[in-house]
């Protein structure tokens, strides 16, 4: 019975990480444009494409930012690339790059 169970719990974390894997693997980055940057308050103004893990068409939004070290390295007029998602209710940039 104990092997069974065990063998049983090993098959749905399994399923529990592929399936974890495939949402990762689904979320593109977004392209925006900073307009705005106020680093005190760990905001960003973007002016941005669609965000499909959202469902969100594209438009100009304040976000948060998971790390406020990344308004650091942008400056306002940049091109970035971004993820975003709700954290605690807040839509916020949890990734952000310059764009190439």
């Amino acid at each position: 019975m104990r092997m069974k169970l065990a063998s049983a719990l090993r098959t749905v974390a399994l399923a529990a990480a592929i399936a974890a894997t495939s949402v990762i693997a689904q979320t593109a980055l977004v392209d925006g444009q900073v307009t705005k940057i106020d680093a005190t308050q760990g905001k960003i103004t973007l002016r941005h494409g669609p965000i499909k893990n959202l469902d969100m068409e594209g438009m100009t939004m304040v976000f948060r930012v998971q790390n406020p070290a990344l308004l650091k390295e942008i400056k306002v007029g940049d091109k970035v690339k971004f993820e975003a998602d709700r954290v605690n209710g807040q839509l916020t940039v949890t990734k952000m790059e310059r764009a190439k």
